[in-house]
């Protein structure tokens, strides 16, 4: 059930009194006009499908899958009510939604208790200040790998000019790799110390493409000849960096990970785990019918899917000659070098300190988290600088909240700077940075592995200065883009290689930074940040929802006293 609130026009009878209201509105600061709301209800179950032709357990929302698909504009309230009709605790995260003020939205479970099964809960936020393409997903143990997911967009307001003319439609493109195994038997695999092994396939949209006998599904997408169509492309996988094309097309990108982008042409892109992108295709070519596709990147074997895009009226179909992938990281490293923030565009962007000038701003402090895989008591672990999270039973924010964090976890027991030697043992415990309000901090992601990494970090949006092969060092910083590199909230790390980015700790609350290969964020590569703010002031944070699930050691607990102006 979807319904939007709007408002009406006002009749010309009421134009001098509205006038009044907005005069006053003007010289009285306390009195603002609410934003739109969208509300939402889900019900969340499992069904079986074969989306690589073998039946199986699936989440799904609404029946759907993928989920629905949430269309806003900056500043929307959206108001989602979940009810968790599964046998498992459940969360939703909301990746790449910065929740400003409000990490209690943030649906990961150091921020928040789970749904129990046969209960709901009322999630509340504002997509404040942002735009472009996003996706949702099940944060809670391997749910992930069978769905719950679906895009979620925040259209411009009206009023913000977009840097290109407004699309005839604008499709939704969810590309990742799948596995028929169900995610318990994923999470117990995990669990007995073994790893869940390659995926078995490919999906757009849930769909391999082809039915049992190899014939071409009904086409995904419609096109208008001479029309040109805007595509949010989100890998929302588990593991593999996968590249995208529509055959015979140029894809112009626009956007990615909510920034306007300058507007270079590209026959393939490579998009890499959590990471979102738009791009605008026109319909120039001889009406037919025309396949897109995506193909795994970076690995020994061979995972693709298509869908079909059609020209209206078209009974042509399409050419069984599909441009093949790209082949190596060195490729796709050249590719994001070719990305660049378009500077000119008038839309919400991230502003640290102040200035758009980021590269202008003084780093107070510098972090390098070094990834790491070993064995635990015999069973497999991945960590950043020697420490494999592990989420305790009162998730981390509510501990700050009650002021028990000292009964729960400790703050920084891994350090800014890690010795080689300290990745040789591996420590299991809650990893969480204590991080000062508004520093402006550089990390450095190191991967000494020969895979492909990939990290996320809620909360925000940051600047990747720069990336390379080998080791990073200062003097690697005079190799950064101190002008116009596109701000993201997700990043790759190729292979014995490092990137560094860039932010203000300007959005107080406790955020997950981790990695998006999700055996390795279930594995425990990930951290926390705590950002706290040195006085409990709404200026800087929401109180706890008063619908708040506890879970924990803070069940039954006094509530502390609210946040003030």
């Amino acid at each position: 059930m979807e319904q939007i609130l709007a408002m009406t026009k006002p009749s010309p009878s009421a134009t001098a009194l509205l006038a009044c209201i907005c005069l006053l509105a003007f010289i009285s600061p306390a009195v603002h006009a609410e934003d739109p709301y969208l509300f939402f209800t889900w019900k969340i179950t499992y069904g079986t499908l074969s989306p690589l032709g073998v039946p199986q357990q699936v989440i799904l929302i609404n029946d759907q899958f993928p989920g629905p698909n949430i269309n806003s504009s900056s500043n929307n309230n959206v108001v989602i009510n979940v009810f968790n009709n599964i046998d498992e605790p459940f969360l939703f995260t909301w990746n790449g939604i910065q929740q400003r003020k409000n990490s209690w939205q943030d649906g990961m479970p150091g921020t928040n208790c789970p749904i129990p099964p046969g209960k709901n809960f009322t999630y509340h936020f504002q997509v404040k200040d942002q735009i472009g393409s996003f996706f949702y997903f099940p944060s809670t143990g391997m749910q992930r790998a069978v769905g719950g997911f679906g895009g979620l967009r925040i259209n411009s307001r009206l009023l913000i000019p977009v840097p290109f003319d407004p699309p005839a439609d604008d499709y939704t493109v969810l590309i990742g790799d799948w596995y028929t195994k169900s995610h318990k038997v994923m999470a117990s695999t995990l669990d007995a110390g073994q790893n869940i092994g390659n995926p078995n396939g490919v999906l757009i949209n849930g769909k391999t493409g082809k039915d049992a006998s190899g014939k071409d599904d009904q086409p995904m997408f419609t096109m208008e000849a001479g029309k040109t169509y805007r595509y949010r492309i989100c890998n929302v996988g588990l593991k593999l960096a996968l590249n995208f094309r529509i055959q015979s097309h140029v894809m112009k990108l626009v956007e990615m990970d909510g920034s306007h982008t300058v507007q270079n042409d590209y026959d393939s892109l490579d998009v890499h785990v959590g990471q979102c992108l738009s791009v605008l295709v026109t319909a120039d070519k001889t009406p037919g019918d025309y396949y897109m596709a995506t193909s795994a990147r970076f690995t020994k074997y061979s995972r693709n899917a298509t869908g079909i895009i059609r020209y209206a009226g078209s009974t042509t179909p399409p050419s069984s000659d599909i441009p093949a992938a790209p082949i190596g990281w060195a490729w796709s490293l050249n590719q994001w070098r070719s990305f660049r923030w378009n500077l000119t565009a008038s839309a919400a962007r991230p502003n640290p300190q102040g200035s758009y000038h980021y590269g202008g701003i003084n780093i107070t402090r510098t972090i390098k988290l070094l990834s790491s895989v070993g064995l635990v008591d015999g069973k497999r672990r991945y960590a950043i600088n020697g420490v494999s999270h592990d989420n305790p039973t009162t998730p981390l924010k509510l501990a700050e909240y009650f002021e028990i964090a000292d009964k729960v976890f400790q703050y920084n027991i891994i350090s800014d700077d890690p010795a080689p030697e300290a990745m040789n043992a591996i420590k299991i415990a809650p990893n969480v940075i204590k991080a000062t309000f508004r520093d402006y901090i550089e990390i450095i992601l190191q991967n000494p592995e020969r895979s492909i990494q990939c990290y996320h970090l809620d909360g925000y949006s940051f600047f990747p200065l720069g990336m390379g092969h080998g080791k990073w060092n200062p003097a690697r910083r005079s190799t950064y883009n101190l002008l116009d590199t596109v701000s993201r909230h997700t990043i790759q790390v190729y292979p014995r290689s490092w990137t560094a980015i860039a932010l203000t700790f300007d959005n107080a609350g406790v955020w997950n930074l981790r990695s998006e290969m999700w055996e390795r964020h279930y594995l425990g590569q990930q951290v926390y940040v705590s950002v706290l703010s040195p006085v409990r002031s709404l200026r800087d944070e929401y109180n706890m929802p008063d619908n708040a699930l506890l879970c924990g050691a803070v069940v039954g607990l006094p509530l502390p006293p609210p946040y003030v102006i």
